[in-house]
């Protein structure tokens, strides 16, 4: 048997595992996502257990000296080949085709007869197209990491109907004046086709402010004005549903009253989870009331960022922020009063004392 196949079979794991350890360490420790840490190991020691026949065999054709594709090759400038990573997103990429293309090579070479009885070309194949799909998700989670960054601070519920009448676009200006960092349109009772030429103006208004834009309940919408995101509640389309149908960059939160609520929607891979509500509200009088003790478990057990709701005020914000909150919601708080900006500055305020207040001690 030539042991040229063997010699590149050799090259092309090595690529294959160096490129899967980048990839494992991206999902561990940049973006600490146990799920997708956990799916490249095993796909890195799938890679391992399924060569690991071959191994002394492939050691015995390495010729790393002689490589004629050496970084330090007279040849270089002919055989190696410039990438310039502009950050997470291209190193991801790079990674992934990098394993992937070594992965066909090797499934190819593993159909040769002197090969085929040593590989088996179909394990390469399922593990290539396992990739196409880590890499995916890899990608999504760090398109994503830029928009949670800013879930954080105050979030505005823009209810129409809580608004009786006042312009959208205009309290929108004042929340955002005001520091807010997310708003949510919300309206269960008008027509899309009205919905969509609001919701098109806010996305603008948000979009030049660099504040998220997130749209209640309705995914069609959220993908018909490229909103930032979608937030649904338990009788809503089904977290996996929305993950297909949303752009991978795109962020969904979703609203819970228990743990086990909770930890089901980070499995399916909420961005957030709204708890609530904290205290009784007068907007939403038939909701169930978690008090603080909720909050305080979920902080405990989810490493989803909390976002908490329901009859939150002045009075009341910072201890919902000591609890726990990494953003606050609110909707009377702020469009119940006669000068919205200045309502959203003083509850921007109290949050940032609260947090400092937590740094401290």
């Amino acid at each position: 048997m030539s042991h040229r196949p063997l010699r590149i079979i050799d090259a092309n794991l090595n690529r294959s595992s160096e490129g899967l350890r980048v990839l494992e360490d991206v999902a561990r420790f940049l973006l600490n996502d146990v799920g997708l840490s956990q799916r490249l190991r095993t796909l890195r020691h799938d890679l391992a257990r399924e060569t690991k026949s071959l191994s002394l065999g492939l050691l015995s054709q390495r010729d790393s000296e002689y490589d004629v594709g050496r970084p330090n090759s007279k040849n270089r400038e002919l055989t190696m080949e410039t990438t310039s990573l502009q950050g997470l997103l291209d190193l991801v990429t790079a990674n992934a085709k990098r394993v992937e293309e070594s992965l066909r090579v090797v499934e190819e070479l593993a159909k040769l007869p002197e090969i085929s009885s040593m590989l088996n070309s179909a394990s390469f194949e399922q593990m290539r197209f396992a990739l196409y799909s880590l890499e995916r998700d890899l990608l999504s989670r760090i398109s994503r990491r830029d928009k949670m960054e800013k879930m954080s601070g105050l979030y505005v519920i823009l209810d129409r109907q809580f608004l009786a009448g006042r312009n959208e676009l205009d309290i929108a200006g004042q929340i955002i004046g005001g520091g807010a960092r997310v708003i949510q349109l919300r309206d269960k009772q008008s027509k899309k086709r009205e919905l969509l030429i609001l919701a098109q103006k806010l996305k603008e208004l948000c979009s030049q402010a660099d504040v998220l834009f997130i749209i209640n309940d309705y995914l069609d919408l959220a993908i018909a004005v490229d909103a930032d995101g979608l937030h649904v509640g338990q009788e809503d389309l089904p977290m996996s549903v929305i993950r297909r149908e949303l752009p991978i960059d795109k962020i969904v939160g979703c609203s819970v009253t228990t743990l086990s609520q909770a930890t089901k929607a980070q499995a399916e891979g909420a961005d957030y989870i709204a708890v609530g509500s904290i205290f009784p509200t007068a907007t939403k009088k038939e909701a169930t009331v978690v008090g603080i003790d909720m909050l305080k478990e979920l902080k405990r057990t989810v490493f989803t960022p909390l976002v908490a709701i329901g009859g939150i005020n002045q009075n009341n914000i910072g201890e919902v922020v000591s609890a726990g909150a990494d953003a606050v919601a609110v909707i009377s708080a702020v469009l119940s009063e006669k000068d919205v900006k200045k309502a959203v500055q003083k509850l921007v305020a109290n949050i940032n004392l609260a947090k400092e207040e937590c740094q401290n001690q």
